[in-house]
């Protein structure tokens, strides 16, 4: 059985509420970051034909939607986790989102970088 975690406001106390709003800002930069991997899997879908094989772009694009939910889901496990931190007085976790991010973007980024060589003609 799944145990349901208390809700928000009735956890702890009220931070300064300059902690909660920075925190609520690093939220809408986790969702923007996602949104941006959105776009770059509809541009790579969609925007550039050319570039290597299909198959290669279709899985390129599924990485950069999987790493978009990824990025999502963890944007808000993220932003709960400080807020509980912050309102309990306890340390801020440490989440594997940044590693997560970099990791696929280090991947989607050397196999791109790979068609667009590979791709070019010779001389």
């Amino acid at each position: 059985m799944v145990r349901r975690r208390a809700p928000l406001r009735s956890v702890g106390t009220d931070p300064d509420y300059r902690f909660t709003l920075a925190n609520e800002r690093t939220f809408l930069a986790w969702v923007r970051t996602a949104l941006a991997l959105v776009a770059g899997a509809v541009a790579l879908a969609g925007l550039v034909p050319d570039l290597g094989p299909a198959v290669v772009r279709e899985v390129l694009t599924a990485v950069l939607l999987v790493l978009a939910l990824a990025v999502t889901a963890g944007a808000y496990l993220r932003w709960d986790g400080a807020e509980r931190a912050l309102r309990e007085g306890r340390p801020l976790p440490v989440g594997l989102l940044p590693r997560l991010l970099v990791g696929g973007l280090l991947v989607v980024v050397v196999a791109v970088a790979a068609l667009v060589v590979l791709g070019r003609p010779g001389p």
